[in-house]
């Protein structure tokens, strides 16, 4: 500590050594739940994390110049924990899919300290996919009344508890339809493996990833519910209204995250893989092109509607009590970060396009000019091309077999609801040279009655195309 003596001859040198005095850094912690296994949750959580963006926006000049960042990461499995986290305070922000979001808007409302705002969107899907019941393998069951009177786990909650309750409410079913039971996704994958439960709902990505590992097969998705499905990012306006350039900077982070994995998504799927554990093609259906969701933080007005008739299915159970979505919705950080970034927002808004399949397809030689109708095949070591028809995706799928090249997955889309699908996974429709994949087995039978075919697997299907569609 500096002591000046004789005031007024000293007073000049006594405040420059004042002055010099370094003055101690005030340290903001920012906590952030983060979902990693959830791959809607990438671009606003694991991809921001694993390249430091966040660090990279945050503001370091003006009233930030002596404070010091101490980010958190917490991971969770899925939303309700996040909400718990961020009502002690313990995370400032936090991302889940839409049911939880709902719920943690409405928690919030009731909280003297803060409340919670909806500031960005993660991932989307206007048609609803990402949510999905599965049943193992060998079961019987292929759709949702099979399952009248069995075991379902779910994990509560979730989007998928809400996806089962909106489910059940479309198909007039009791809520005693079925038995059902609160599991996490490892312990519902776990039971369902070992035939313990009879079918388990869950979240992006455990309908196609129990799929993929070899043990499940999918009987319904989200987009039967026709209700735009999303995950987003919430944020407490204590916080927010404290640091309002630092909510501005994670925002930013998102954009970046979004852009990185558009720039070589199949590089990105392989990066997520080793960063969360889940398997690249399994990355790659949901945030490739043409993939199940669509990632893009504007806060769209289909979104905020659709959330407002998740409201009324959880009033309509007793769940919630009167909660409005648009009064929760705060886009106003979004709109200063994609002013500083000098980007569209009102343009982004508007457009409710995915990035697609494109190209040549230099099997059938023939443009891709219908990227719903299209396929990928991903050859291990060798990257992922596109082919412009299912028939002609097989096709090739059969030349690199012949050739002796081990094929990671392939990718056709469904011919009704155009999700994309694991080819092995697809019930395939065909008569007369056509050849038209379905997740669903009914969809299938219905269009092969129609066209005067048969409903067949991926190997059958394989022979089909290259016997040139003709039996």
């Amino acid at each position: 500590m500096v002591r000046c003596r004789h005031a007024l001859l000293l007073s000049v040198t006594c405040l420059s050594l004042i002055a010099a005095q370094p003055v101690a850094a005030e340290t903001v912690t920012i906590g952030i739940g983060t979902q990693d296994t959830t791959t809607n949750t990438v671009t606003a959580g694991t991809i921001v994390r694993q390249l430091h963006l966040l660090e990279k926006y945050l503001p370091k000049d003006g009233k930030y110049a002596n404070i010091k960042f101490e980010i958190e990461w917490q991971n969770f499995t899925s939303g309700p924990p996040v909400t718990n986290g961020m009502m002690a305070n313990k995370l400032q922000f936090g991302m889940m899919g839409d049911y939880p979001l709902i719920v943690n808007g409405f928690t919030f409302e009731n909280n003297p300290e803060s409340k919670s705002r909806l500031i960005a969107v993660a991932a989307y899907s206007l048609a609803g996919s990402g949510n999905g019941i599965v049943v193992h393998k060998d079961s019987p069951y292929y759709e949702l009344s099979d399952l009248k009177g069995k075991l379902v786990s779910v994990p509560f909650g979730s989007a998928a508890h809400g996806m089962v309750l909106k489910a059940l409410q479309d198909g007039g079913y009791p809520a005693d339809f079925f038995q059902l039971v609160s599991q996490t996704p490892e312990v519902g994958s776990t039971n369902l493996q070992e035939k313990k439960i009879d079918a388990h709902a869950d979240f992006v990505p455990f309908a196609e990833l129990l799929p993929f590992r070899g043990f499940a097969r999918k009987i319904f998705d989200g987009v039967q519910t026709n209700l735009p499905t999303f995950h987003g990012v919430v944020v407490r306006t204590d916080f927010a209204e404290k640091y309002p350039e630092v909510v501005i900077a994670y925002v930013k982070a998102v954009i970046a995250a979004n852009q990185w994995l558009r720039q070589d998504p199949k590089a990105a799927a392989e990066k997520i893989q080793e960063w969360t554990g889940i398997n690249k093609e399994v990355v790659y259906i949901f945030l490739g092109p043409g993939g199940n969701m669509t990632t893009d933080p504007t806060i769209k007005p289909a979104l905020v509607d659709a959330a407002a008739t998740d409201v009324k299915v959880l009033q309509s159970l007793g769940r919630m009590k009167e909660f409005d979505p648009k009064t929760w919705v705060d886009d106003s950080y979004i709109r200063k970060a994609y002013a500083e970034l000098k980007l569209d927002y009102d343009k982004d808004l508007a457009s409710t396009a995915n990035y697609e399949i494109s190209g040549e397809d230099k099997f059938c030689n023939r443009p891709i000019t219908e990227p719903r109708k299209a396929g990928e095949v991903w050859v291990d070591g060798e990257g992922i091309t596109a082919f412009s028809s299912a028939t002609c995706t097989l096709g090739a799928y059969a030349d690199y077999k012949a050739k002796g090249k081990k094929i990671n997955v392939a990718y056709v889309f469904d011919t009704a609801r155009g999700i994309k699908l694991f080819a092995d996974q697809a019930f395939f429709a065909a008569a007369n040279g056509e050849i038209a994949p379905f997740l669903l087995k009914k969809d299938a039978e219905a269009y092969a009655a129609k066209i005067g075919g048969k409903v067949m697997g991926l190997d059958d299907a394989v022979k089909l195309a290259v016997a040139g569609g003709k039996t």
